[in-house]
């Protein structure tokens, strides 16, 4: 049951569609192209299980993990309530 103006299913909607859309970006993070044997921010050597699970990874578990924390989250503000749009 949806409320207000909305009509039923719109709130699985928004969830469907923020899944989709999270799914699309963590696609469009992964690497492409050719590999490499050693990670390119320190030049350790990257596992043959790493490079052959992940085809045209450029860097090691170590520097990736970094890379990953830095990553900003955001996203798209489907709810719309003046308090999220404040942020």
């Amino acid at each position: 049951m949806a409320g207000g103006w909305t009509r039923d299913g719109a709130i699985q909607d928004q969830i469907d569609d923020s899944t989709n859309d999270a799914v699309a970006a963590a696609r469009a993070s992964l690497p492409t192209g050719e590999g490499s044997e050693y990670c390119v921010e320190c030049g350790e050597a990257i596992p043959l299980a790493r490079r052959q699970a992940l085809p045209g990874v450029r860097t090691c578990i170590d520097c990736q993990s970094g890379r990953d924390a830095r990553r900003p989250s955001g996203g798209i503000n489907r709810r719309g309530s003046k308090d999220s749009q404040l942020r």
